[in-house]
């Protein structure tokens, strides 16, 4: 009986630790508002962490506060991090800084911002316009490595025969990278035991 107990101490324990685990870093019950007021410390890595974890939060009651913050900062990082979080609390036209910050000294950032995106089908329009920059359509080419699909593979095929600067290459790594992901086994689901319980503006 005694061990008992201590087993459902454990157990619940155990629920507990896994109900407020961070979301990406972020509790998903933090307070929007703590990560609103470090948008002004003097700190740019402070802001700079507060407004990505604003965008995790999709803090959109948050969003003039941030739209204000926006216009004012003066370090480009930050800003790119207020883009983000604007985007992910429904300003659809902060997606085109983003992807435009492609071709500048913050290229990672702004790939690592639009690996999060829930579709690769929201860089289609993008990677097929005419006029990018060799380093935009890359840019584009390596986000989509990460989260791209089966029908990716079809779009980014021409870019694999491209003769401007870094294209072709990060194309055959965009290619490789969707590939295996693709040829990976579904996670094995056969050895549980089956239950009647219900599973869960510009162009």
């Amino acid at each position: 009986m005694k061990y008992l107990s201590l087993l459902v101490l454990l157990l619940m324990a155990v629920s507990v630790k896994a109900q407020t685990v961070p979301v990406d870093g972020v509790d998903a019950r933090s307070n929007p508002e703590e990560f609103a007021k470090q948008l002004n410390n003097p700190d740019a890595h402070v802001r700079q962490r507060s407004a990505e974890a604003l965008a995790r939060l999709a803090a959109t009651d948050q969003i003039k506060l941030v739209e204000g913050y926006r216009l004012q900062e003066k370090n480009k990082d930050v800003r790119l991090a207020l883009d983000w979080a604007l985007y992910r609390m429904g300003r659809a036209a902060a997606l085109y800084r983003i992807v435009d910050e492609l071709d500048s000294g913050r290229q990672a950032q702004a790939v690592g911002y639009l690996s999060e995106l829930e579709s690769p089908d929201l860089l289609y329009p993008f990677l097929q316009r005419t006029k990018n920059a060799p380093r935009i359509t890359a840019g584009l080419l390596k986000a989509l490595a990460r989260i791209g699909n089966a029908q990716t593979l079809d779009l980014i095929k021409p870019f694999r025969e491209s003769q401007q600067p870094y294209v072709a290459e990060a194309a055959e790594i965009a290619h490789d990278e969707i590939e295996k992901r693709l040829g990976e086994p579904a996670p094995d689901v056969r050895a549980r035991p089956r239950t009647v319980e219900k599973a869960a503006d510009k162009p």
